[in-house]
């Protein structure tokens, strides 16, 4: 199975190695990931102004890409994930968007919103299946407690994201599951990081880091995964606790027995 990719900015720069990370996995696992041409940046942060258009246009065109090649369009961080999904269903559900956003683009067949965005942590549920990841395991993570780190922005919009449960979350648990090691839930998991306003309030940021990680060490984890590089930067920054901070891919790699093929 190939799909279209949109790696996003940082997984491209800063963090090349978790973006390896899941092109090695995705070839253990039997699926491909195609970077599109041409990508630019998503923003970052999705425009709430209804008359936003310049800003959503980056994502119109990843999209329309994937659709000319007839694939769905994988992301892997959630905040790429959110802006790209959200637009998607401006698209295909707001006349105004849709219709100005096709006027700018000047498109060969206007854009409708036909592309199936999906996170890669769905494609690993859904179309591979924790079933099978479970078999493909070759370093079972036995042993080890980790707490899922989902944030804010893979769940919210519940109706529009469609993730998973916006407040009671199982797919990264099962994830971990299916690596071998036991999940942690805690009651902070949910809760945004404060990484958009690390800057301006960084005080504030730091106290939503430490809560987060000292509620996940309260229930007993020894580690925390995110499928977000700017809440994986956050809460290795700001709090100020040793829990460790791993992006998903990177144990995902590690209990494929691809990740020493990446650090080569």
């Amino acid at each position: 199975m190939k799909y279209s990719y949109y790696p996003g900015c940082t997984l491209k720069n800063k963090a090349k190695d978790l973006d390896e990370y899941a092109r090695a996995s995705a070839r253990a696992l039997g699926f491909e990931l195609e970077e599109i041409e041409n990508w630019q940046c998503c923003g970052g942060v999705y425009p709430l102004g209804t008359d936003e258009i310049a800003t959503k246009l980056s994502s119109v065109r990843a999209l329309n890409q994937a659709k000319e090649k007839g694939q769905d369009l994988v992301t892997i961080c959630s905040a790429c994930h959110h802006v790209i999904k959200r637009v998607n269903d401006d698209m295909k559900n707001v006349e105004d968007i849709r219709t100005r956003a096709n006027n700018y683009m000047q498109l060969e067949e206007p854009y409708t919103g036909e592309t199936t965005v999906l996170h890669y942590l769905e494609v690993l549920r859904d179309k591979v299946g924790f079933d099978k990841l479970k078999e493909k395991v070759v370093n079972p993570l036995t042993g080890k407690k980790v707490g899922a780190y989902y944030g804010c922005l893979l769940l919210r919009p519940g109706k529009i994201m469609a993730f998973d449960d916006p407040e009671n979350p199982t797919i990264m648990e099962d994830f971990i599951r299916a690596l071998g090691a036991e999940p942690v839930s805690y009651p902070y998991r949910n809760e945004c990081c404060g990484g958009y306003i690390s800057l301006k309030e960084k005080e504030m940021s730091q106290n939503m880091c430490q809560k987060i990680e000292d509620s996940a060490k309260g229930f007993g984890a020894d580690m925390l995964i995110t499928a977000c590089p700017l809440c994986k930067y956050n809460l290795n920054k700001n709090a100020s606790s040793d829990l460790p901070v791993y992006y998903f891919t990177e144990l995902l790699a590690e209990a494929l027995g691809v990740k020493e093929e990446v650090a080569k």
